[in-house]
């Protein structure tokens, strides 16, 4: 099924374990599967293996990056972006899609997150932050179980 009007970012630490890293890949594949574009900060770690789920898959994939040099693009990113923004390029890359899919991170990540939920774009969470305002569970990250579920998810609110 083609979705080339889909565009889904998958974010996450550029370091990650080896079982986020897993997911990651496996978040890509279904996104090209279904035929959706998948955008990331276009570096390593899960950024790398969403990209190269995606790729194995014949996916399109979008790397918006730090830097000035399109090179320093991980090998799976097909369009790579030089932004030359350092972290601000966290804006760009959750404002270019309808969805975004945190996978694990760190302090990045939550950029990103908190970027998305001010613009109203959905958040869905695979083994990434929760968030609490004031002891209170804070509920604006959508939990995945899998990153089958988390790419669902993530087409149903893109359509709804």
């Amino acid at each position: 099924m083609k979705n080339d009007n889909i565009f889904i970012a998958v974010i996450g630490g550029s370091n990650c374990s080896s079982q986020a890293a897993a997911l990651a890949e496996e978040v890509g594949g279904e996104i090209a599967r279904h035929g959706a574009v998948l955008v990331c900060g276009g570096l390593g770690g899960v950024m790398e293996a969403a990209c190269k789920g995606a790729s194995h898959e014949g996916g399109l994939t979008i790397g918006i990056l730090p830097g000035e040099n399109r090179q320093a693009a991980n090998p799976y990113v097909r369009i790579p972006i030089a932004t030359g923004l350092g972290y601000a390029r966290n804006i760009a890359v959750v404002k270019s899609a309808q969805a975004v899919i945190a996978i694990d991170g760190s302090y990045g990540t939550l950029s990103e997150i908190g970027h998305a939920r001010q613009s109203g774009i959905p958040v869905i969470g695979l083994n990434t932050w929760s968030l609490s305002i004031d002891g209170r569970a804070d509920n604006s990250i959508i939990p995945a179980k899998t990153p089958k579920d988390a790419v669902n998810k993530a087409i149903e609110l893109i359509n709804k």
